[in-house]
């Protein structure tokens, strides 16, 4: 019989709150040798027009959490034993989406802040690689901004694969990313796109 999932709500732009969700989790598991940092909130902005708050807000949640997160989990994740963190960025900072300024600065910073972490966190059997998802179809997109024909087209021009993403097709490289079969592998960037690059 498998467990029950473990869910702890927290505001993740809200550092304490954020730590003590991890130490809470590690502490009703036994600890953790798994980290996925999975936070995003792709909102639009116009370049000429994003305030100060609002720029402030997407970092807040798109990149600062990974590593304070990180920072919370490190004490659980430093016990012998090799242990993965895994930091999803996105490929939308290479798409030159005018749009996304701070989403695609953030995005942008994880792959930074996660080869950083490699170099730093290395010798300490702790390996840190990023996912890059493409345009994965999520009820939140398909209300503000997807429209069925607008996935459509996406897919038809420019995905190899024809089909749309979906949060499954995630799965299999983050369990590959977390399990003994990358003990190899750190720094890296793994971009899950369906083709586009």
């Amino acid at each position: 019989m498998r467990p029950a999932p473990l869910f702890l709500r927290a505001d993740l732009s809200d550092v304490s709150e954020a730590q003590a969700a991890v130490r809470a989790a590690a502490d009703a598991l036994g600890g953790l040798r798994v980290l996925i940092n999975n936070a995003a909130r792709d909102d639009r902005h116009d370049p000429a027009s994003i305030s100060e708050a609002e720029w402030d807000e997407s970092l807040s949640v798109n990149l600062k959490p990974l590593m304070f997160v990180t920072q919370a989990a490190l004490p659980y994740l430093e016990k012998p034993g090799a242990a993965s963190v895994v930091n999803f960025s996105s490929i939308a900072y290479l798409l030159n989406m005018g749009d996304l300024p701070a989403y695609g600065a953030a995005k942008a910073g994880i792959i930074g802040l996660t080869k950083t972490l490699a170099g730093r966190l290395g010798p300490m059997d702790i390996r840190v690689n990023a996912v890059l998802p493409g345009m994965i179809v999520t009820e939140r997109q398909k209300k503000l901004w997807l429209t069925d024909d607008g996935i459509r087209a996406f897919v038809a021009e420019r995905q190899c694969l024809k089909r749309p993403l979906e949060a499954i097709d995630l799965v299999g490289p983050c369990l590959f990313l977390a399990s003994s079969q990358s003990a190899a592998m750190t720094a890296q960037c793994m971009i899950v796109d369906g083709g586009v690059f």
